[in-house]
């Protein structure tokens, strides 16, 4: 008998490594012949990939599900199969909270996806919760970001094993892929016309330190740059662990671009001993002043957690004259989320919601002021830009530089003469700015 093919309809949340995983699953699908779309209304099953890290990634999934069950409750849709990070963390609270969910797959599971599917369609229950720190991470993907950007996942997990941190409990132990199936997997980007390489995990600068032959991420990165690749992008580098051969491959190689994602989450030593950060104030400057001395052009991206149980006026103080100092032009700034099952919501001296949201308000503020310095420093400058295409509602083209990555940074909005495509590299002179964004027009 012919099997079925079914219409399944992939809906992704959260951070970049969850898509991935997405990715993979789509591909699967699409392996056992489904018709896989993005498009929910008049699909078989829809599964939905989620996060479950903060409370707002948490009630978006529950927004999300509670659209797909209305879209089931009209007809326009058979199953819903959730999958991730909430699924692995609330099993049961979906299962009585949530009873339009038909299906559960957990975070060590997702190689399951297509049982699950034809589960659901033969009527039965699919409930799937697989070892989280032995998962397959080799898998095909069915790329989905545009063709010229990509993410490559290099390890699953994470060991660290931060105070506020639910990641290890949701996602298992820190696993590196095999240097080889990486290195194999950004060969077919390269080879499909991927011109930025993306590289992520929870934390790339522990890679292959637990593989039976270890090895470093600056290896791996020699690797990659022998590949056709414009740009190689990378992502999360925990302080503590950049070493100066890594300091030096990032510098010497002009294929990485000079732009580090390294989330510090604060400056104040008591603070970062209570997150159970394995670096302090002083490491962290020393780091940053070895960055700059090796790439006077580097821009640094960081993370911050306001509002951490202990933390007081003077702590927090201590945090805006450290980045009034260090001048980092890029910031992701997060209040403290008190989460369930980490050592930080049962700690004492908890900062009142209102107390944080302002601290928030103020670094945010602080940063702004800081990225438009950044920003005025550029006028006149020729920049490097990845064009993105046209955007209609701007009568512009719009690229990112550099100093900006997918989704999280700021664009640079241009004009050309001729026409522009999408993944083409151009040189823009720097005229203005516009909301955080830069403007400009293409050298010829």
């Amino acid at each position: 008998m012919e099997p079925m093919s079914y219409t399944v309809a992939f809906q992704s949340l959260g951070c970049s490594k969850n898509l991935v995983n997405t990715e993979q699953m789509m591909a699967l699908c699409r392996a056992a012949g489904y018709n896989v779309t993005g498009e929910p209304r008049g699909a078989d099953v829809a599964v939905l990939n989620t996060c479950g890290f903060i409370e707002a990634a948490k009630s978006e999934a529950i927004d999300c599900i509670l659209e797909l069950a209305q879209l089931k409750k009209e007809g326009q849709l058979k199953k819903l199969l959730v999958t991730g990070c909430l699924s692995q963390r609330y099993p049961q609270d979906i299962r009585t909270e949530l009873p339009e969910v038909d299906g559960l797959l957990g975070t060590g599971s997702y190689t399951d996806v297509v049982s699950a599917i034809e589960e659901l369609m033969a009527g039965e229950q699919a409930q799937h919760f697989g070892d989280i720190h032995r998962t397959y991470e080799d898998g095909e993907r069915m790329v989905t970001t545009p063709p010229y950007t990509a993410y490559l996942k290099i390890a699953e997990g994470c060991s660290n094993g931060c105070a506020f941190c639910i990641i290890p409990k949701l996602r298992g132990r820190y696993r590196s892929r095999s240097m080889e199936h990486v290195v194999e997997e950004a060969r077919a980007l390269a080879e499909r016309g991927v011109k930025e390489l993306i590289v992520i995990a929870q934390d790339i600068t522990r890679y292959g330190q637990d593989l039976e032959q270890p090895t470093t991420l600056a290896a791996l990165l020699r690797e990659l740059c022998k590949l056709p690749f414009h740009w190689i992008r990378l992502h999360y580098l925990y302080p503590e662990a950049v070493t100066d051969e890594l300091i030096e491959v990032i510098a010497k190689e002009r294929k990485i671009v000079k732009y580090l994602d390294i989330p510090i989450q604060h400056a104040n030593d008591g603070i970062l001993k209570a997150m159970r950060r394995r670096s302090t104030k002083a490491e962290i400057e020393t780091l940053f002043a070895k960055l700059r001395a090796a790439m006077p052009k580097v821009v640094i991206r960081t993370s911050l957690i306001c509002g951490l149980p202990g933390e007081g006026e003077e702590e927090f103080e201590e945090l805006c004259e450290f980045l009034k100092e260090q001048k980092i032009q890029r910031a992701g700034v997060f209040q403290f989320s008190p989460e369930e099952g980490t050592l930080a919501a049962a700690m004492e001296h908890q900062v009142d919601p209102e107390v944080a949201a302002r601290r928030v308000e103020l670094v945010v503020d602080l940063q702004s002021r800081i990225m438009d310095e950044y920003n005025q420093e550029r006028l006149g400058t020729c920049m490097e830009v990845l064009c993105e295409g046209f955007d209609a509602s701007e009568g512009c083209f719009v690229g990112r530089t550099y100093a900006d990555s997918v989704d999280i940074d700021g664009r640079v909005l241009f004009t050309a003469a001729g026409d522009v495509k999408a993944g083409e590299f151009v040189w823009v002179r720097i005229t203005g700015m516009s909301d955080g964004d830069l403007t400009g027009e293409i050298e010829e």
